[in-house]
């Protein structure tokens, strides 16, 4: 199923429906957002969206999820607001619980709340995210009914002793099986991984990344293990019982990851947590949290790229690279450090990224006098 680009309106139901306590999760400050959540505040962010979507400006009334219609434009994005040019359909997006353990009458409710927005397009579409042991064909042809169009399912690892070192209460089996399900009713399938974990290895991230392929997704988001002060890896992190996984670690990992999935035509959704003002002013205590993770990844592959294309080129020589529109910051990474290095390693006497219309990801690399 195409994941064209959507509106994604957010909902947040932290660890509702989860009967697990997962050794890394704290979804409060994950997702920012600790309050529960109910049908009404459901019915009230997609009366706000409607209004400014209509050109009003919404009543500005609060809720336990948003505080008022500027919040969920910002965290929602823009509605249509000029007349003429078509929008993009818009996404509500169930986040940070397992949203098939909730009670069956209690997800009708919410997703009956959302059906005033599906009306008002054919193409808009309901999104919810849930564990593989939580799926049956069941749960998605009701789902279905309802709307919903892509169900995201936090797979984490492919290998059963990681699974159950972070207890997660799953197989890897439970998720291929879900997963079958789920693009058997033609429902477009969004998988979680994670990197880092207790007895996770680079090969076991690997070969979680490779399974993950194989099962056909149409996206993948990839969550390098952060240390969350509170859980439970938190004190095992103290106590010496786990040993994080750093930023430079998870960077050229995910690197390798993020190069399989291109390969294999999986587009890469998010990698790396979304930063939020919790987790950047302390409680990410360790591991592999930087605001800007997905940057460092992508100028990694990029560099990677160069690296093998440069493979022969003789010392001293003036090279030009070609990027995407937009990409040469990738290419040239933080501070130009991708640059230097490259000139370093390979002795050149200069470097110099342009732009043009090649294909976005790809490097074209030319000797000049």
């Amino acid at each position: 199923m195409s994941r064209a680009k959507r509106q994604i309106l957010p909902v947040f139901i932290p660890n509702l429906g989860c009967a697990h306590e997962c050794v890394f999760c704290d979804q409060r400050l994950i997702s920012g957002e600790s309050d529960p959540i109910s049908a009404d505040d459901v019915r009230n962010i997609c009366n706000e969206w409607m209004k400014t979507a209509n050109g009003g400006t919404g009543s500005g009334g609060k809720n336990s999820t948003f505080e008022t219609s500027e919040k969920i434009l910002k965290t929602a994005g823009k509605p249509p607001a000029e007349e003429g040019k078509a929008s993009a359909p818009a996404e509500v997006a169930f986040y940070g619980g397992s949203f098939t353990a909730l009670p069956a009458n209690f997800q009708n409710e919410l997703l009956e709340a959302v059906q005033p927005i599906l009306k008002l397009n054919s193409q808009n579409s309901i999104r919810v995210s849930t564990r593989p042991d939580c799926i049956d064909r069941q749960t998605v042809d009701r789902l279905k009914s309802f709307g919903v169009g892509t169900i995201e399912i936090g797979a984490q690892s492919m290998c059963d002793e990681v699974l159950a070192l972070a207890k997660r209460g799953h197989t890897a089996g439970d998720t291929v099986k879900a997963s079958g399900i789920i693009k058997d009713a033609g429902l477009a399938l969004i998988l979680q991984m994670m990197t880092g974990l207790q007895g996770d290895s680079y090969d076991r991230s690997l070969y979680t990344a490779r399974c993950i392929i194989d099962l056909k997704p149409d996206g993948v988001r990839v969550y390098p293990t952060v240390v969350i002060r509170g859980t439970r890896l938190f004190n095992m992190w103290q106590t010496g019982q786990y040993r994080e996984h750093s930023v430079e670690d998870a960077v050229g990992l995910c690197a390798e990851i993020s190069a399989l999935f291109s390969e294999a035509g999986v587009p890469v959704i998010r990698m790396g947590l979304n930063p939020s003002n919790s987790l950047s002013s302390g409680d990410a205590v360790a591991g592999a949290y930087h605001p800007a993770f997905g940057e460092l990844v992508y100028s990694r592959v990029y560099y990677n790229k160069a690296v093998s294309g440069l493979i022969g080129v003789e010392p001293d020589s003036n090279i030009v690279i070609t990027v995407a529109y937009g990409h040469t910051s990738k290419m040239s990474g933080n501070r130009r450090d991708n640059v230097r290095r490259l000139i370093e390693k390979h002795s050149l006497r200069s470097l110099k990224i342009v732009e043009s219309d090649i294909v976005s990801g790809e490097i074209k690399i030319e000797i000049t006098p």
